[in-house]
C-alpha cells in the first residue's frame, strides 16, 4: 500500500497543482507545501537511504533558486517557481534532469498552442492591427503549472520511485 501511495501521489498532485494554474492562473501555497511536505514521510516509509534524501533537497533547492531566479525576470511566475522546486525534490539529482528537459518541451508546446489560441481570439475582436504587431505586442498569462505537471508524468518512470515493490 506504501510503495502505490508513493508511485501515485506525486503524479496526482501535481495534475491537481497543473489543473489549478489552468483554471484560476494561480498555484495555491498549500498545495506546493503539501507536494514538498509529503516527500519526506514517503521517503522514510519506502527507505530511501539518508543519503538520497539530502541529495533530493539538494536538487530541489537548486531549482528553487533558479526558478525564483527566472520569476525576477518575469519568465516564470512565483507559484510556478515554488511547483518547480516541490516536484523537483520527489526527482532528485538522476531524474532531475529528464524532469526539466521534458517540463521545457511540454512549456514550449503550451507556449504555442497559448499564443495561437490567443491569435484566434484576437483576430475575432480587432482587424484592424496588422497581425504581426499583434503576435509581439500581446502578453499571455501562461499556465506553466501545466507544462510542470506534463514533465513531471513524464519523468516520474525514471525515478526511484517506480521500481518500488508492491
Amino acid at each position: 500500500m506504501i510503495s502505490f501511495l508513493a508511485q501515485a501521489l506525486l503524479p496526482f498532485l501535481v495534475v491537481a497543482a497543473g489543473a489549478s494554474d489552468f483554471l484560476t492562473l494561480r498555484i495555491p501555497n498549500w498545495l506546493n507545501a503539501l507536494i514538498a511536505l509529503a516527500f519526506f514521510p514517503m521517503a522514510l516509509l519506502t527507505g530511501m537511504p539518508a543519503e538520497a534524501i539530502l541529495w533530493h533537497s539538494v536538487g530541489a533547492l537548486a531549482v528553487l533558486v533558479f526558478g525564483f531566479a527566472l520569476f525576477s525576470f518575469g519568465l516564470l511566475g512565483g507559484g510556478d517557481a515554488k511547483l518547480l522546486a516541490a516536484a523537483g525534490l520527489w526527482f532528485g539529482w538522476p531524474a532531475l534532469g529528464p524532469f526539466l528537459l521534458f517540463t521545457t518541451v511540454a512549456g514550449g508546446v503550451l507556449a504555442i498552442v497559448m499564443k495561437a489560441w490567443q491569435m484566434i481570439q484576437i483576430e475575432r475582436h480587432v482587424r484592424e492591427v496588422s497581425w504581426m504587431k499583434r503576435w509581439f505586442s500581446f502578453k499571455a498569462d501562461l499556465p506553466y503549472g501545466v507544462a510542470i505537471a506534463a514533465g513531471g508524468i513524464l519523468a516520474f518512470p525514471g525515478t526511484w520511485w517506480m521500481p518500488l515493490a508492491s
